[in-house]
């Protein structure tokens, strides 16, 4: 049963449209990340300290600490390059969070320090025990490695995918799906540069995800261009790969609808913990679900052409 009924949309049709958004979206990334002169690295690539401090008054003299103040007595202490913004935990408390990319010369670690001095000029507003609800120290020598470890990662799930897809299919096959899969990540980097945002462990781990979601969505529309490539033997390619793109239309739109809707509920309620993995995810459901559709399938067509015109009379479809 299929949710839209039987559609007939003339995807192939619009694949030189397609090919120019893409290609739009693309650029702006790159423009971007060029721009800012790359990707922007959180802690965990470039080492650095994070910090959620809970900072609300706790005596009657205290009052609300202004972020400016802690900004301009962090920098008094040689801190500088201090981000420092107000968040919202999953039971709704105000934290102030401290980013910084210093690293301690002393045997005190930056972390340390940082605490020892809004204690000393924040008396009213910290408690002890409860002041620290996350605390992040990373080393610039373990991020340089974690940044390695983090593109080899990809680079092999995506040669596995390749190989994966030249087995089950055939070698350009497997070339169009990776090919969509660094459509997919090269846009969701891109609009994490636009958008400001960091590069973090957990983004890279929405970007594998990301890889793994659009991959299914593009195997389901391969095996159906399979398995229709024998049927319809007397129609072009551009015919049965649209054909196919639009029987299994239904289930992509559906499965894409559902994962979207849990994801936003993650994005929404899920607190600044996950915020931006799940803004990662959102897009590579959105762009993943759009590449699968407008750009591996689209691809095919254009290799199934180029292959008939090699072959010229031997070849059977137009």
């Amino acid at each position: 049963m299929r949710f839209f009924g039987e559609t007939k949309i003339d995807f192939i049709e619009k694949r030189r449209i397609a090919f120019i958004i893409s290609a739009l979206f693309i650029l702006a990334g790159i423009v971007s990340l060029m721009v800012n002169g790359g990707p922007k690295y959180s802690i965990d690539f470039t080492g650095g300290v994070s910090l959620e401090l809970e900072l609300s008054p706790v005596t009657e003299n205290a009052k609300k600490i202004d972020i400016q103040e802690i900004r301009d007595i962090l920098a008094q202490n040689d801190i500088e390059g201090t981000e420092i913004q107000e968040i919202k935990d999953s039971s709704g408390r105000t934290l102030i969070l401290i980013k910084t990319k210093a690293v301690g010369d002393t045997k005190e670690k930056v972390s340390t320090q940082i605490v020892n001095i809004i204690t000393k000029n924040f008396p009213d507003n910290v408690n002890p025990e409860t002041m620290i609800r996350l605390q992040e120290e990373v080393g610039p020598k373990i991020g340089e490695e974690l940044k390695g470890k983090a593109i080899l990662a990809i680079f092999w799930a995506l040669l596995g995918i390749i190989i994966y897809i030249w087995w089950r299919f055939e070698f350009a096959f497997g070339v169009a799906a990776v090919i969509a899969l660094f459509h997919d990540v090269i846009i969701t980097v891109g609009i994490f540069s636009i958008t400001g945002k960091e590069i973090s462990l957990p983004i890279v781990a929405a970007l594998l995800t990301i890889v793994g979601y659009s991959l299914n969505d593009t195997i389901v529309v391969f095996d159906r261009i399979r398995e229709d490539l024998k049927i319809y033997r007397k129609e072009s390619y551009g015919g049965v790969i649209n054909h196919s793109i639009n029987e299994t239309l239904s289930r992509t739109i559906i499965t894409s609808l559902t994962t979207f809707v849990v994801v936003l509920s993650l994005y929404i309620f899920g607190g600044t913990v996950i915020h931006d993995f799940a803004f990662a995810i959102l897009i590579g459901v959105a762009v993943g679900t759009y590449s699968s559709i407008f750009v591996a399938s689209p691809l095919m067509v254009e290799y199934f052409n180029k292959r008939q015109k090699k072959l010229g009379s031997k070849g059977t479809r137009k």
